[in-house]
């Protein structure tokens, strides 16, 4: 059986981004630390995608690493919020485009300000969703970069 292409897998051939991609759909879950473990793969090393809303309004995007909590207070700062939280659950399809579990910095309905952990900077390649659940891509941080703008800082607690 051919594995499925997601729209992100798409937009990185679009943009000539080197990335691999794995399949995990029959594992069952979407706890990134069991993802983690399946893709055999460091905790550190694979990220998860969150989706606030600032007091502004508006809306970003983090990636932390999966076995890593995010620090609203950083968070805050890095997007020059006075503070942040995390979007509804309900609410992350008709903002982001993304369900629970599958939701990607790649191709969002739009382009949110996004920021990534600064320890993805010190690995080759990242794991994070291929916007859909039990797919993930593994992409260089600077290719990341150059599919959509992205800050690294610290974010973590």
């Amino acid at each position: 059986m051919k594995d499925e292409k997601t729209n992100v897998m798409r937009l990185l051939e679009q943009k000539k981004v080197t990335y691999k991609s794995y399949n995990y759909v029959n594992a069952g879950t979407t706890n990134g630390e069991e993802i983690a473990a399946i893709l055999g793969q460091d905790p550190k090393r694979v990220f998860k995608t969150l989706v606030t809303v600032g007091r502004s309004g508006e809306h970003f995007v983090f990636m932390i690493p999966v076995e890593g909590e995010l620090d609203l207070k950083k968070a805050a700062r890095a997007a020059g919020e006075k503070n942040v939280e995390m979007i509804k659950s309900k609410d992350l399809l008709p903002t982001c485009g993304y369900v629970h579990g599958g939701c990607s910095p790649i191709g969002m309905k739009k382009l949110f300000k996004t920021f990534a952990d600064a320890s993805a900077e010190s690995f080759e390649t990242v794991f994070f969703s291929a916007g859909k659940i039990g797919y993930q891509v593994e992409v260089a941080p600077t290719d990341l970069a150059r599919m959509i703008p992205v800050n690294f800082c610290d974010l973590c607690i």
